[in-house]
């Protein structure tokens, strides 16, 4: 439980998501074994529903961890939409690669390593659609930076942004945890404020940050 919602919501809304199966099974029982963060069920559902009606050309992913969230996108988008997703970890790109490459989207997913603030500022293209799942203290760093790769009424998701309910309450914060907590209150209200962009929160999962680009 992540403290967002009360345990029987939560349970009560997984139970509505059918299962995957396949390598997205085996891939969420990996996690779990291994104890590496990945999406859950409820914040994939809600990706796969947004990629389906905004039907995006070119994603940009800050995080790839295992490569279970782009293979996701992946899942739900056209055959024409191109992922290319970051990550820091030489272990977990290698893990991330072999599961791409056993599936039929290996083409379309293209994993960078090395860390986002020196990988953003050299890319060259535009994406419409944005995930960040990385390092939390520093996504307003990492949205300053993507604003620039994002094309007008592109839209960029944030996960994990209330951070097992810390951000909303001061009574759950742990005390080493007390600066990511503030950063993400200064990121969610930076990206609630910025003229030019309408954002909305999502208490499901750890907490999604919605942001859309308006022209």
């Amino acid at each position: 439980m992540n403290h967002i919602n009360e345990e029987y919501i939560e349970e009560y809304i997984r139970s509505l998501i059918p299962e995957h199966k396949g390598y997205l099974k085996e891939m969420e029982e990996y996690a779990e074994d291994n104890h590496i963060p990945i999406i859950e069920r409820e914040v994939a559902q809600l990706l796969k529903v947004i990629l389906k009606i905004y039907k995006p050309k070119n994603i940009l992913e800050i995080g790839t961890a295992i490569g279970y969230s782009a293979l996701i996108m992946a899942n739900s988008t056209e055959d024409n939409c191109c992922i290319t997703t970051i990550e820091r970890r030489e272990d977990m790109v290698e893990i991330a690669e072999k599961n791409i490459n056993n599936t039929i989207f290996k083409e379309r997913i293209k994993i960078v390593n090395g860390e986002a603030e020196t990988i953003l500022p050299t890319l060259e293209e535009k994406y419409d659609f944005i995930f960040l799942d990385a390092a939390k203290g520093q996504y307003l760093d990492f949205f300053n930076k993507c604003v620039n790769l994002l094309e007008n009424r592109g839209i960029i998701v944030s996960d994990n942004v209330l951070f097992k309910g810390m951000v909303a309450s001061d009574k759950l914060v742990i005390r080493r945890k007390k600066t990511i907590v503030k950063r993400l209150r200064e990121y969610l209200n930076f990206i609630n404020h910025l003229e030019g962009y309408e954002s909305c929160i999502i208490p499901i999962g750890d907490g999604v940050a919605l942001t859309y680009r308006e022209e």
